[in-house]
């Protein structure tokens, strides 16, 4: 059983959560999200957002939060083989009460299909029901570079509707 090794990222003005599966095997070794290389999450955000490339963790850190975005995964421990969410198996899912107690969230995002199947499964009722339909997600397609059939501007533009809740 691996457990999520980094905690949330939000604060007190984050009005979006976008919602990943489990860290990769390079998000865990570096302890932030989307730490791939190849995974297209930081290339995205910085064309939707009118940012420069964010290069390092702090500058991810601070180029999201300045933009009123939380990221967090769907999953604190699972059994998984490498990075591949098709060898998900044991599910424990995060609390995800947490942010949406203490951040004015609008609107919850997925990256990708498993992080959107897992929310659902396991949080997305209940949290609909406490917090309303703020906490319904909206499943983006997957930054990750297992995802080929969508190239660099095909995911921006699809990831383009998050822009009607940043700052």
């Amino acid at each position: 059983m691996i457990q999520h090794p980094f905690p949330p990222l939000y604060d007190q003005r984050s009005q979006i959560l976008i919602l990943g599966s489990f860290p990769s095997v390079k998000s865990r070794e570096t302890a932030f999200f989307y730490g791939h290389p190849q995974n297209r999450f930081w290339k995205v955000m910085s064309g939707l957002l009118n940012e420069p490339f964010p290069e390092t963790i702090p500058a991810r850190r601070a180029m999201l939060l300045k933009h009123g975005i939380a990221l967090w995964d769907v999953i604190a421990s699972c059994e998984i083989r490498g990075s591949s969410d098709a060898s998900i198996r044991d599910v424990t899912p995060n609390d995800l009460e947490q942010i949406l107690e203490h951040a004015p969230i609008r609107q919850v995002y997925a990256n990708g299909q498993t992080a959107g199947r897992l929310y659902r499964k396991y949080q997305e009722r209940a949290l609909c029901e406490k917090f309303g339909d703020c906490a319904r997600v909206v499943i983006l397609p997957s930054t990750s570079p297992a995802n080929a059939a969508w190239n660099l501007a095909r995911l921006t533009q699809s990831w383009s509707r998050i822009c009607n809740f940043v700052t």
